[in-house]
């Protein structure tokens, strides 16, 4: 890299109060480029102390100009970076309910959660352009996971679905022949079998139950949306049975909404506070085939109802044969902030503890449905 650009480099990092000692800089674009950062990150101090002054102002067309200046002259991920940092440093919030600021951004995970919370204030003028920025990245999400999560929670469940006693056309000679090798015949060279290993007709019948319980404080925005889609796309197989709750101290049962993710998601309320014990209670009340079940707690743990309840209530499913699974996050924001001491307590009744990122998920569903060691998973998988 040339001493001229690290110059030019630093000058565009540290702004203009850095322009005696690095020099100006020297094209159109990049001084564009000097403006945008600068209406964000600037301190705001008067331009005569040689520090940037800009600031994105209250009007919406200046804040939409200056969204389509950074989608010009930087790449989507530092987009959508930047558009997280002016809602935080500069309360843009109130902004994002105009339609024309929204038709300006670059859509992702963080702002859709951003206009959840936002739902139940948003004018009716600001809902549809809002349903439309929120399809597309709920479409791109199902696009990219659908195929990954089919495959791997069908390849699971026909491998569930192996009989011991299965009709000649059923049998799977491969894996009958490795069960029996201990019966080889070497004077007849031939395996004897003791047992037969099949598969059962495909029939379409539920094999399994899956309920997902996603607590929608303000700090799980991104793992709503991600299991949103994933309920959605798990509610599309005839063999499993999904239930979606959604909760905070209220509780809300969507799952008659799971054709559509969008419908979902504008069914939830991020933010407010958070009783867990009280949304076990209700999804104890779905389960009608306690060995055949899967329960998925995404929170963060953080309980303002009852925790010994809470507690009480895991362990009696796990005791009936539930399969539990709790998952302090479903995104791929990093280590999650989460409730030490209730993760600890939930470990000790050996039901498995851990974030997990929507790429890994699929194979989680699917080593669950195959009653696989869940824990060991997660030591291997999320390190």
């Amino acid at each position: 890299m040339t001493d001229e650009t690290q110059s030019r480099r630093w000058r565009l990092v540290l702004g203009g109060a850095a322009e005696p000692e690095l020099g100006g800089l020297g094209s159109a674009e990049d001084a564009a480029m000097d403006r945008a950062m600068g209406g964000l990150y600037d301190s705001g101090d008067d331009a005569t102390t040689g520090k940037r002054s800009a600031g994105l102002g209250g009007s919406a067309p200046r804040v939409a100009r200056w969204l389509g200046d950074i989608r010009a002259y930087f790449p989507s991920t530092v987009v959508e970076v930047m558009q997280r940092d002016a809602v935080e440093r500069l309360n843009l919030t109130q902004l994002l309910l105009e339609p024309e600021l929204l038709e300006a951004v670059e859509p992702d995970v963080h702002l859709v959660g951003t206009l959840l919370s936002l739902n139940k204030v948003m004018p009716e003028t600001t809902k549809a352009t809002a349903r439309t920025v929120v399809e597309r990245v709920v479409r791109e999400i199902e696009q990219r996971i659908a195929t990954q999560t089919r495959a791997a929670v069908s390849g699971a469940l026909n491998r569930a679905a192996r009989i011991a006693r299965p009709r000649p056309r059923d049998i799977d000679w491969d894996r009958t022949i490795r069960k029996n090798l201990a019966h080889y015949l070497p004077e007849h060279r031939t395996v004897v079998p003791q047992r037969l290993v099949g598969y059962g007709r495909k029939a379409q019948a539920v094999r399994r139950d899956v309920v997902l319980a996603i607590d929608q404080s303000g700090s799980m925005a991104a793992s709503v949306v991600y299991a949103s889609v994933f309920g959605a796309v798990l509610a599309s197989m005839r063999t499993l049975e999904t239930w979606l709750v959604v909760f905070d101290t209220e509780v809300v049962d969507l799952t008659d909404q799971l054709a559509d993710p969008v419908d979902v998601l504008f069914g939830t309320q991020l933010g407010g506070g958070t009783d867990i014990n009280r949304a076990i209670a209700y999804c104890q009340s779905l389960i009608t085939r306690p060995a055949d079940t899967l329960f998925v707690l995404i929170s963060d743990l953080y309980e303002g109802g009852i925790r010994h309840e809470m507690l009480r209530r895991v362990h009696a499913m796990r005791e009936a044969g539930v399969q539990v699974v709790v998952l302090l996050a479903l995104s791929d924001d990093g280590a999650p902030a989460y409730d030490h001491e209730n993760a600890a307590a939930l470990a000790g009744l050996d039901i498995p503890v851990f974030a997990c990122t929507p790429d890994k998920f699929p194979d989680l569903l699917a080593t669950a449905l195959d009653r696989g060691d869940i824990g060991s998973w997660a030591q291997r998988n999320i390190g």
